[in-house]
């Protein structure tokens, strides 16, 4: 079974081919960082309309790579949830489109799914050849611009995914964002704080870890943020290389520290000996590594997705789907775009350890 994912819930035109091995036959995916840098942000409107133009030469180009017709494509796949409204609107009227067209099935996706199913991807051309796929059950930390959460995934459908502890205000990318833009860095901040992190002293500067000390799996950034803010107003950006270096690492282990350490305490209380991480901060090397050592320490597995699966993409879209279509499910032609996640997410008295 082969599969076109179509992915447009945020900044992100992305267009794929998987078949049911996880193998990644194509991942064409459109960028609009340009498009918002000069915002500091993500413009909903400016998004809408720049999928609705890239969105059609993107499926073309996922094809010709894959080198397959669209009537070689066994069903279709498109993210309907959660992100901005207009933005997913743009693919899933063309997901419906193209399989009424064609003839063919049509599956939503949630967009968290696919993140929490994006570690199975193989791709052939990857820099990282990867480890084996994890087994279920394992625990997960989602971590990207829009969601900061921990799951516990007992399977491959959205039933099988339950929430042990998300974030209170603002999403772990998201932080990272922001202060790149308090420290002029550009838009988008995380890669550039990653990157000048790694000749820095974590240490530096003296940082209070979000939500560190507690036994709660809840995550809290925007106090952090804040500390870097005052930083700023009571000192400057700071003026030298070596400085910027130390400012941008001690947020970065502060902010990395708490995520991994929660993933690897929910694990040991789930009983489970997996963990995996997903999301466009999985590609953080500093948050890499730190899962790995303490996964190490605790003597869990830590399985990690390749660099190109963990930003949003198209592919972790058709291997989600694919694996509804592979469980006999369908959408009909009433299938909409909306905001809500449909991961099932503990109350506020039930979160944290027990």
């Amino acid at each position: 079974m082969r599969v076109l994912g179509i992915e447009s819930s945020c900044d992100e035109t992305g267009a794929a081919i998987v078949d049911d091995a996880g193998r990644v036959l194509s991942d064409v995916v459109q960028s609009q960082v340009k498009l918002h840098a000069p915002y500091g942000g993500v413009i909903p409107e400016l998004a809408s309309r720049d999928h609705l133009k890239n969105v059609g030469p993107v499926v073309r180009e996922a094809l010709a790579r894959a080198e397959m017709t669209l009537a070689e494509i066994d069903g279709i796949a498109v993210t309907n949830r959660p992100g901005l409204v207009g933005a997913l609107l743009v693919g899933v009227q063309i997901a419906k489109g193209l399989a009424w067209s064609l003839g063919k099935p049509l599956v939503s996706v949630d967009h968290l799914v696919g993140h929490l199913l994006a570690v199975f991807l193989r791709r052939t051309n990857a820099s990282e050849s990867g480890s084996e796929p994890p087994s279920f059950p394992f625990v997960a930390l989602l971590a990207s611009g829009g969601h900061t959460a921990i799951y516990r995934v007992d399977g491959p459908h959205a039933r099988n995914m339950r929430e042990l502890g998300g974030t209170r205000d603002d999403a772990a990318g998201e932080a990272f964002d922001k202060v790149g833009k308090l420290l002029g860095l550009g838009y988008p901040g995380g890669p550039l704080i990653d990157k000048l992190a790694q000749g820095g002293n974590p240490h530096a500067a003296p940082l209070t870890l979000p939500m560190g000390r507690t036994r709660s799996f809840e995550f809290s950034f925007s106090g952090i943020k804040t500390q870097i803010a005052q930083l700023v107003r009571n000192h400057g950006i700071p003026k030298t290389e070596s400085g910027m270096a130390d400012l941008c690492a001690s947020f970065q282990s502060a902010v990395t520290s708490v995520l991994a350490k929660k993933l690897v305490a929910a694990a040991l209380r789930e009983r489970v000996s997996t963990i995996v991480l997903g999301g466009g901060v999985a590609a953080n090397r500093e948050l890499r590594a730190r899962t790995s050592n303490l996964a190490a320490e605790h003597g869990l597995r830590a399985v990690l997705p390749e660099l190109a699966s963990c930003t949003d993409n198209a592919a972790m879209i058709a291997y989600a789907g694919l694996i509804r279509l592979a469980n006999n499910e369908r959408d009909g032609w009433d299938l909409i775009a909306t905001s809500a996640t449909s991961l099932p997410r503990m109350t506020r008295k039930g979160r944290g350890a027990r």
